[in-house]
């Protein structure tokens, strides 16, 4: 069986209370979609509204909370949140157009690229500003949400800055290049998922007939118009001609998004701010064993804190 990590995706504002909610709860707040609301949660601290965050989520069928239905319960998003609460910071954190409880915004929520969730982002961004009278909004994109994010700060108006977390600062099918390679029971595959690879980020559909098995999840026609979309984009190229504040915040347990890749956008962008957490994982859970069984178990466990210091060093940057 093949195994590896790869980071792929099968309005007006809801008026809401304006004071402080529960740290543990927030309250719903909606963004206009495509075909029907795009839903979210309000986390907002009591006191003086201070900066106001988007949470951008990650690849798949990754819901507001940070969890997936395969197998991810790490919670991550929701900690973020309530961690960032703490700091003072108000976030929306959200579910995508087509998903849970965004489900009505799309028929189908394959059947998107990243320009169509830049366009959510601008939508959202647009709600919070209605619902909080934030003049800005932050965005925090975690994971292919950093990359959904590099696009919306040339799109999107009234942003203060971008924080991304555990972003590629390469295009995707380098990123899935890398990741088959990691697993030597993946080399009989290599050679077919490179062709794949190469032919989508030319702009060009795959006949799955022709790949192996065990490399038809991975290019499923219904999300090829997706990838391409996400192939042609080059992390490095899309922050070096950002022009707003940007924090890059990377652990160095990840199995999926490398220090190197962080690196990488910082070099595209020096005026940026790198953090490197050492022992945090991918699911912004601190794994110090170093244990690959521990970094994996993190991924499931909602019980194990948000990684040390993740929400001060974001709520810093924004705060500044």
């Amino acid at each position: 069986m093949m195994r590896t990590f790869i980071m792929l995706m099968c309005a007006a504002a809801l008026a809401v209370p304006v004071g402080a909610e529960p740290r543990s709860a927030g309250v719903p707040i909606e963004a206009s979609g495509p075909k029907g609301p795009l839903a979210g949660t309000l986390l907002r601290p009591p006191g003086t509204l201070g900066p106001v965050a988007l949470i951008i989520p990650g690849s798949g069928p990754t819901d507001r909370d940070g969890n997936n239905p395969f197998g991810v319960r790490a919670a991550s998003y929701r900690l973020l949140a309530e961690g960032l609460f703490d700091q003072g910071i108000t976030t929306v954190r959200i579910d995508k157009r087509g998903m849970f409880g965004s489900a009505s915004a799309v028929s189908d929520p394959n059947a998107v690229t990243i320009a169509d969730y830049v366009a959510d982002t601008e939508a959202w961004v647009s709600a919070i500003r209605a619902t909080t009278d934030a003049p800005c909004v932050w965005l925090i994109g975690h994971s292919e949400g950093g990359l959904v994010g590099l696009a919306a700060v040339h799109e999107v108006k009234n942003l203060c800055g971008l924080v991304l977390v555990a972003t590629a600062g390469r295009p995707l099918g380098d990123v899935i290049k890398s990741q088959l390679r990691a697993n030597p029971s993946n080399a009989p595959l290599i050679e077919a998922a490179d062709a794949a690879i190469d032919r989508l980020a030319s702009g060009q559909k795959v006949d799955v007939s022709a790949l192996p098995p065990p490399l038809l999840p991975l290019f499923n026609p219904a999300v090829q118009d997706f990838l391409i979309s996400t192939f042609a984009l080059d992390p490095a190229k899309l922050v070096a001609g950002a022009r707003l504040p940007i924090l890059i915040v990377q652990g160095g347990s990840d199995l999926q998004v490398s220090v190197a890749d962080a690196e990488k956008l910082k070099a595209g962008n020096p005026s940026a701010v790198l953090k490197i957490l050492p022992n945090v994982n991918h699911v912004l859970k601190d794994v110090a064993s170093g244990s690959p069984a521990d970094n994996l178990a993190a991924y499931t466990n909602a019980d194990l804190p948000l990684a040390a210091g993740l929400a001060a060093t974001i709520a810093a940057f924004v705060s500044n």
